[in-house]
């Protein structure tokens, strides 16, 4: 009987452990995912600032970063690879499940910076050929 309750405790202390390191590797993955997300968006309205300060090359060179993200995403289907790791540690599916933004941000993410990274490209052309 000792030996069953054993048995239980550890299974138990098992199951809290497994929990445990779950909702640390999540909190690690939104972590990661966050500040990924920072970099991209930093580099994404830095496009227009560049290009209106006239540093084209920088801008160029932002252009082509923020693509290779394009990139990963078109690969993936639209879905960012954290995303996919995050989902087996959770049943949660809130649009930030993986991402420590708000609910609305992390929903229109794509469009919102999807817009400004065109508008970056257009604007560097046009004040490029000014040039």
């Amino acid at each position: 009987m000792t030996g069953a309750a054993q048995c239980d405790a550890v299974g138990t202390m098992t199951s809290e452990t497994t929990m445990t390191e779950s909702a640390a590797s999540l909190r690690l993955i939104k972590l990661v995912h966050t500040a990924v997300w920072v970099f991209f968006a930093g580099a994404i309205c830095a496009i227009p600032v560049c290009a209106a300060s006239g540093r084209y090359g920088t801008a160029v060179a932002l252009i082509g970063i923020v693509f290779f993200e394009v990139l990963v995403l078109i690969v993936n289907d639209w879905r960012r690879p954290l995303t996919d790791v995050a989902a087996r540690l959770t049943d949660d599916r809130h649009d930030n499940f993986d991402i420590y933004l708000s609910p609305w941000l992390a929903r229109h993410n794509k469009w919102i910076f999807g817009v400004l990274y065109v508008a970056g490209i257009v604007l560097t052309m046009l004040l490029w050929a000014q040039t």
